[in-house]
């Protein structure tokens, strides 16, 4: 997921072949911080918070605190959305 957020932005300079949703998806997510969209890609993956504590070393609470920072600043009110706001912004679907 990562790898396909930064194509996207990589890809943002040439905006002329991009289309307008798939810009605007990309704008959201450059708001992330990598942990962010590692916690991001996890969640999407349908990891529980429990277990992403465990695999990155962080407390639930850390987890649940990037999960919900991340549907704040994805404007997303609900991960089916959050999934077609990722889908969105790499229409190719790569993973990591």
């Amino acid at each position: 997921m990562l790898a396909s957020v930064r194509r996207a932005l990589a890809s943002a300079s040439g905006e002329e072949g991009m289309s307008v949703e798939r810009l605007a998806a990309t704008e959201r997510l450059a708001t992330l911080t990598p942990r962010q969209r590692q916690v991001m890609a996890m969640v999407l993956d349908g990891h529980p918070s429990k277990n992403i504590a465990a695999d990155l070393n962080l407390s639930q609470r850390t987890v649940e605190n990037h999960r919900a920072e991340i549907m704040h600043r994805s404007r997303c009110k609900s991960l089916p959305e959050l999934a077609r706001l990722a889908m969105a912004a790499d229409p190719g679907g790569a993973r990591n």
